[in-house]
């Protein structure tokens, strides 16, 4: 009888740390998918995390061994990325594309308005000052909640089709997405983004209700829904990542 040496079972990988660069200590997540055929090294949007795709069965160190290599490419495209702005009284937020103000005032509870006086649009926060950044952040949300459900309204009205549902989420890869059974998700965040940009954001969307690509009969659909989809596109390229990166946390 022979006898096999069996392997020692390799450690598992943590799912979840921290990496420092570029003088930023990020969240890392490392995920294991059956189907990646190589290690892949994503920066989430707005620069608030990175994410390793790697393949079944990859012990640590080789782990280490790719961040390690491509650690200067971390450094120059996180250099390109704007800082993370705190949400906090005495900044500015943009809604609808219209820098406000952050104003606190303690003395309510659980109130926030928009106002105006000399020194331009506000947004007040009342109540607790440890729960402004989410009370703008779920002001956010019910202003997404009750534009885009009625954009969508108007776009599939437009093009005969129909939504099976609407979601909204902090996403940090993508803007909005439709899925083969028609049901939309869209980011909160785009309410900080211009008015013909979040219509841009609605038609994109439900273009894809008709078809699901990026053919150039989708962009025929949906220049017919916006027809600034141009320039409303470039704009959310250019402009996106500040508005992932501003923080609610």
């Amino acid at each position: 009888m022979f006898g096999f040496l069996k392997r020692a079972p390799q450690p598992a990988l943590p799912i979840e740390r921290e990496h420092e660069v570029a003088g930023r200590t990020l969240p890392l997540k490392i995920v294991q998918n059956d189907r990646a055929r190589r290690l892949t090294l994503r920066i989430d949007a707005g620069g608030r995390g990175l994410r390793i795709t790697v393949p079944p069965g990859v012990p640590g160190n080789e782990v280490e061994r790719f961040l390690f290599r491509h650690q200067g490419w971390l450094e120059q495209r996180l250099a390109k990325v704007p800082d993370r702005p705190q949400v906090r009284p005495g900044i500015k937020v943009p809604i609808r594309g219209v820098p406000h103000l952050i104003v606190h005032e303690p003395a309510a509870r659980g109130i926030v308005s928009i106002e105006q006086d000399e020194r331009g649009p506000l947004i007040v926060v009342h109540g607790d000052r440890r729960h402004l950044p989410r009370r703008i952040s779920d002001f956010l949300k019910r202003e997404a909640k009750r534009e885009i459900e009625a954009l969508v309204a108007k776009h599939t009205m437009t093009l005969g089709k129909r939504a099976k549902s609407i979601r909204f989420k902090d996403t940090s890869s993508r803007w909005g997405s439709c899925s083969s059974e028609g049901n939309l998700s869209f980011s909160w965040r785009i309410m900080m983004a211009p008015q013909a940009v979040i219509n841009y954001l609605v038609a994109h969307e439900v273009a894809h209700l008709k078809e699901m690509n990026h053919s150039p009969r989708f962009w025929k659909v949906c220049t017919e829904l916006c027809p600034d989809t141009e320039r409303c596109r470039s704009w959310l390229k250019r402009n996106g990542a500040a508005l992932q990166a501003i923080a609610f946390d």
